[in-house]
């Protein structure tokens, strides 16, 4: 099975959880993202920080179709084509880059770039990203409004543009960010612990995945 850019889609606002994993070897990243995805999760990021991220890309679509492998912090349309060719299902970006937003669209490929602003938001929303990134989304600069408090007053005035925080998101804040209006999380280190990832405790990374599942569902039925 291979997944469409609606399929995709429709999963991310489903699961709700975008695993980015920024680990330091190709060994790390499929070791966590092999965790992550039997914990019930069909959704990996990985970052081009990882070394070898494209080859981690091609053996986790190679080998799992029926998971949406994504590439992140994608800085460049040359880095973005290299992504696809190596068979990522979406690209998100850690800031507003309308020419990588417009690359994925003409691919009919999933992107959400990196925004803060609202004037970055619409303009990401109106360049036809399917979603928008808050970046970061746990130390913004606007102390009255951090986190969970600056996602609900944006869905007020743009209650149709889907939001994802990332950026600092943990267990604690979470299910916040989902009551105050966010369709989905990025969650890095606070799902894939560096000390899991060391002594090679798989049962460590898939509770954590299943209790960020739970959070989400729980948030959501309280929203």
């Amino acid at each position: 099975m291979s997944l469409h850019r609606e399929a995709v889609r429709e999963l991310i606002a489903q699961i709700g959880i975008i695993p980015s994993i920024r680990l330091s070897s190709p060994e790390d990243a499929l070791f966590a993202a092999e965790a992550i995805s039997s914990s019930g999760i069909p959704i990996i990021e990985v970052t081009l920080t990882v070394p070898g991220a494209l080859h981690v890309i091609a053996e986790l679509v190679r080998n799992n179709p029926e998971l949406a492998v994504g590439a992140g912090t994608v800085r460049d349309i040359e880095s973005a084509k290299r992504c696809l060719d190596a068979g990522a299902k979406f690209l998100t970006t850690p800031y507003l880059d309308l020419e990588i937003v417009d690359y994925a669209r003409k691919q009919d490929i999933v992107v959400f770039p990196g925004a803060l602003t609202p004037t970055e938001i619409v303009t990401a929303w109106k360049a036809g990203s399917d979603f928008v990134k808050i970046f970061p989304s746990a130390t913004l600069p606007f102390a009255h409004m951090a986190g969970p408090g600056y996602i609900k007053a944006l869905k007020s005035p743009f209650p149709d543009i889907p939001l994802i925080a990332s950026g600092g998101v943990t267990q604690q804040t979470a299910g916040e960010f989902i009551r105050a209006g966010a369709v989905a999380i990025g969650v890095g280190r606070d799902l894939i612990q560096p000390n899991a990832i060391t002594r090679r405790e798989r049962n460590w990374i898939v509770e954590l995945s299943r209790r960020f599942l739970a959070i989400v569902h729980d948030a959501r039925s309280e929203a």
